[in-house]
């Protein structure tokens, strides 16, 4: 009887451990962190530079596992279904809350099955041209397919992918009429601008910076608000389109009902990444912008996000089975 009753105790003793216990020994083993892109996109690159400083703060591999595919639901459809304990990372860009709208059977709830671990960066596009197409500005670009209707065509990373968002917004508020050609990720895509497969994409920075550089693409006009210190030159696009601003972002999830305090611990680490000054400094020269926020800040910014996108993909006419 002494001995049932010591292990009864024991039992409940387990069940009341505090909830915390999982987090002060996060991580035991290897993380896999699933990338739902191509190697050398934006995602792959930013996904790589700040979680293996992670990688080494916490003393555990964070291996990377590219899953490209369907705008990235294949990869986070991996993500979806992996146990709920933090072994299992996601590395996602806006496109992410665009599929729900874009794709009609996902195999997944976006806001349900997924939960916001911290935003990495921000990530800026620019208009860019093949240069053999004879435009120099946004304003030449805009009278050039108002003569071409329906003749231009221009690349994106993927239906309902940050990129074609961007140029969908475009489009909809200049009335042009181009075509879309969607990649499978910023790789290809570029790619495909490079060779003048496309003649027009509303591309990330990262993914075209050293092809404007070199001359083999000509930036027009960037995304964001404001010119960028990569690309200074160039002005912003709502300069000459009133209004117009989109701002992409990476963040990293995790599946839902992971624990909160494991959720806490990657999100304090990342935070502590992203303000070193040579974590800033490499993204920079790639165009990328640290986006320091709550977990908080980042779930309400993927609810008000999945609006926004769902609106603007429904005035898109963009769906696929």
């Amino acid at each position: 009887m002494k001995a049932s009753a010591a292990i009864a105790a024991a039992y409940l003793a387990l069940l009341f451990l505090p909830r915390t216990v999982p987090a002060q020994s996060y991580p035991v083993k290897p993380v896999r962190v699933v990338i739902p892109w191509p190697p050398g996109g934006s995602n792959d690159v930013v996904g790589r530079v700040v979680l293996q400083k992670v990688s080494e703060a916490l003393g555990q591999q964070f291996v990377v596992d590219n899953r490209p595919g369907a705008a990235g639901s294949i990869g986070a459809d991996v993500v979806a279904k992996a146990p709920a304990d933090g072994y299992t990372l996601m590395v996602h860009s806006t496109t992410h809350v665009g599929n729900a709208h874009i794709y009609r059977k996902l195999p997944y709830d976006t806001l349900k099955d997924f939960t916001g671990v911290a935003i990495l960066v921000t990530q800026p596009g620019a208009l860019t041209v093949h240069p053999s197409l004879p435009v120099k500005s946004v304003k030449d670009f805009i009278a050039l397919a108002r003569k071409r209707p329906g003749e231009i065509f221009y690349s994106s990373s993927g239906n309902g992918s940050a990129p074609h968002l961007s140029m969908a917004l475009f489009i909809s508020m200049t009335g042009l009429k181009l075509v879309h050609v969607p990649y499978k990720g910023g790789t290809p895509q570029v790619t495909a601008l490079v060779a003048g497969e496309a003649q027009a994409s509303l591309a990330t920075v990262s993914t075209v910076l050293a092809h404007i550089r070199a001359g083999r693409l000509r930036a027009l006009g960037v995304n964001s608000t404001r010119a960028l210190a990569a690309l200074p030159d160039v002005p912003p696009i709502a300069a000459t389109v009133p209004g117009y601003e989109m701002s992409p972002w990476i963040g990293v999830f995790a599946a839902a009902g992971t624990p909160r305090a494991i959720i806490e611990r990657l999100h304090a680490e990342i935070d502590k990444v992203l303000k070193r000054p040579e974590i800033e400094k490499n993204l920079a020269s790639q165009a990328l912008e640290p986006a320091l926020a709550s977990i908080e800040e980042f779930n309400a910014r993927l609810k008000a996000d999945y609006e926004k996108y769902g609106k603007l993909i429904r005035a898109a006419g963009v769906t696929i089975e």
